[in-house]
């Protein structure tokens, strides 16, 4: 089992930021791609934002493309998702996720990943 430790969320006015952070285990993390989910109260888990295992491609769901940057640096073994201009409607628990396989761009289906975190609350007030 891989253990992913999500951090940086919190409550936040509307128009404000926050960054999460995603650490990951040293021996899985640099050779897989990995993903931001969330899941809002009450709704289905749903895709963020994706990065590959290089950092070279990224992808966005269209509700937070613009706003929201996903990035990673694999001499510290995390992946961050930097969130700006949020608004209530990103309330929400954010997950991230690792690529089912190495080297591979696991995209924005929940099946392509293997491994999940707990979840980092995110809470926007208007």
């Amino acid at each position: 089992q891989v253990q992913l430790v999500e951090s940086g969320g919190g409550l936040v006015q509307a128009g404000g930021s926050l960054r999460l952070s995603c650490a990951a285990p040293a021996r899985t993390f640099s050779s897989y791609g990995m993903g931001w989910f969330r899941q809002p109260p009450g709704k289905e888990r749903e895709f963020v934002a994706v990065i590959s295992w290089s950092g070279g491609n990224t992808g966005y769901a269209d509700s937070v493309k613009g706003r929201f940057t996903i990035s990673r640096d694999n001499a510290k073994n995390t992946i961050y998702l930097q969130m700006n201009s949020l608004k209530p409607e990103d309330t929400a628990d954010y997950y991230c996720a690792v690529g089912a396989g190495a080297y591979y761009y696991p995209g924005s289906r929940t099946e392509n990943y293997k491994y999940w975190g707990q979840g980092t609350q995110v809470t926007v007030s208007s």
